[in-house]
C-alpha cells in the first residue's frame, strides 16, 4: 500500500486529486489539505511515501515543503503539480518524483505513482547501489558500504574499497538500503551497523560512531542509539 498526503490551496484542485487517487486500491490518502502550513504539521508526523503539493501557495510555497522534507530526512517522495512550467528546471533540482502540469489526466497523474512503484521494485531487486555522480555512474555493493553523510549539497559514500561523490540526497539512498544493517543514525548520516566498532560519548545528545575498515567516524544520535540499543541487544 502507497501512502499519500496532498495539498493544494485551490479546493476543486484538491477534490481532483483525491478522486483520482481513491479509485486506486493500492493507494491510501493520509490526508488531503488546502493549507500549507497544516500539509507541513502533517508530513512531519505522518508516514507517507509520496507528497503531492501545488507549488504557488499562500505562507508556504511547494518548494519550501519540499525543501523540509529532504533537510529533515524524511522518507518521502515530492510529486509538483502545478499550472506553471517556469518552475521545472528548479524542481529537478530537488530530485522530485514528477513534475506534472495542470491540466492533467487520470493517466498522466498515475504515470508518477508508477514510477515511485518502478524504484521500489529495482531496489528490492538489487544488491548493488547505481551511484550518479555528473556524467558518471558507479555500482558498488551495498554491504560493502560503511557509512554515508551529507554535507552541503552533497554526499560521500565510504566504502571498503574507497570513496564516492554523489548529489543524491540521503532520503533517496536510504530506500535503497536493506533496513536490516543500514539506520539513519543522524540527519546527515546512514550508518552501517556490521561495520560498527564502538560508540563514544560527543555531546549530551549525540555519539561518535567509530568503525572497522575506516579510521573516519560519524554521528548517532542519542534517540536513535537508545533504539539501536533496543533492537540489537
Amino acid at each position: 500500500m502507497i501512502d499519500i498526503g496532498l495539498v493544494d490551496d485551490r479546493t476543486y484542485d484538491l477534490e481532483k486529486l483525491q478522486t483520482i487517487l481513491q479509485q486506486e486500491s493500492d493507494i491510501t490518502i493520509s490526508f488531503a489539505t488546502t493549507d500549507p502550513e497544516e500539509a507541513l504539521r502533517l508530513v512531519t508526523s505522518s508516514n507517507i511515501d509520496i507528497l503531492i503539493t501545488d507549488i504557488e501557495m499562500p505562507k508556504l510555497s511547494g518548494y519550501e515543503l519540499a525543501d523540509i522534507v529532504h533537510s529533515h530526512g524524511l522518507d518521502i517522495h515530492i510529486i509538483f503539480v502545478t499550472g506553471y512550467s517556469v518552475y521545472a528546471v528548479h524542481a529537478f533540482e530537488l530530485d522530485v518524483l514528477d513534475y506534472i502540469l495542470k491540466p492533467y489526466s487520470k493517466e498522466r497523474l498515475l504515470k508518477g505513482i508508477d514510477r515511485y512503484k518502478h524504484r521500489q521494485e529495482v531496489i528490492k531487486a538489487s544488491d548493488r547501489l547505481l551511484l550518479k555522480h555528473k556524467s558518471n555512474i558507479h555500482v558498488i555493493e551495498k554491504q560493502q558500504i560503511i557509512f554515508i553523510e551529507r554535507t552541503g549539497r552533497s554526499t560521500t559514500i565510504v566504502t571498503t574499497t574507497g570513496e564516492y561523490i554523489t548529489y543524491q540526497p540521503l532520503v533517496d539512498l536510504e530506500k535503497e538500503l536493506p533496513r536490516k544493517n543500514f539506520i539513519r543514525s543522524h540527519r546527515g548520516f546512514i550508518i552501517n551497523l556490521k561495520y560498527v566498532k564502538n560508540f563514544t560519548l560527543y555531546t549530551s545528545q549525540s555519539y561518535a560512531v567509530q568503525f572497522h575498515e575506516t579510521t573516519q567516524t560519524a554521528m548517532i544520535t542519542k534517540a536513535n542509539m537508545e533504539n539501536v540499543q533496543k533492537e540489537m541487544f
